[in-house]
């Protein structure tokens, strides 16, 4: 199995970034797992923003040479992993634009009938995020907008039906919780298979 993971937060030196450094040592030690690459949407200073125009056009996004890199570090993987913090309920906008600049149709997904074809059947996705509200404020106040949007609106528009998402509330406090949540990711990945 090869994994991509996926790294979307400014800062190495914060708790996002320990949970990346915890996702590479459970992988580390998962035999079924042969391959790890890495895009590091911030040190690569990414540019999320969506560029339109009469020799830039949306219908040739799955053929921009701005993103065949990306494009093909997601097609050879099996398992897609995404580690960054939960702003506002939802990503940041830095991985919102990673997707929708390279989760493009023709790539992705195919739309020719009344539904999608997901394209990217086969593969899996992991989602580890963070934020500084309690966890119960997601799924209570804001209805798992984070989690719908994830596993609907992306993962099962492009055919990725296997996923799990570890969202981890009340970050910012002092308390234990992160070394016992860091410790589960890292124990999630060295069982993971396919």
């Amino acid at each position: 199995m090869n994994a991509l993971l996926i790294y979307a937060h400014p800062n190495h030196a914060s708790l996002n970034y320990a949970f990346f450094e915890a996702v590479q040592e459970g992988i580390k030690h998962n035999p079924a797992i042969n391959e790890v690459d890495t895009i590091d949407l911030y040190e690569e200073d990414f540019n999320p923003a969506l560029v339109f125009h009469e020799k830039k056009r949306r219908r040739d996004m799955h053929i921009d040479p701005d993103y065949e890199m990306y494009r093909e570090k997601i097609k050879r993987a099996d398992l897609l992993v995404f580690i960054y913090p939960i702003f506002w309920g939802r990503p940041p906008a830095m991985l919102l634009g990673f997707i929708d600049q390279n989760f493009s149709a023709n790539f992705a997904y195919r739309h020719e009938g009344l539904l999608p074809e997901g394209l990217l059947k086969g593969k899996q996705a992991v989602c580890v995020s963070t934020m500084k509200g309690p966890g119960f404020y997601s799924r209570f106040y804001l209805g798992n907008a984070h989690k719908i949007l994830m596993k609907r609106a992306l993962f099962k528009f492009v055919g990725i039906s296997k996923v799990k998402i570890f969202e981890f509330g009340g970050m910012e406090k002092k308390n234990g919780k992160q070394k016992k949540y860091l410790s589960r990711v890292r124990a999630y990945f060295r069982k993971l298979a396919k």
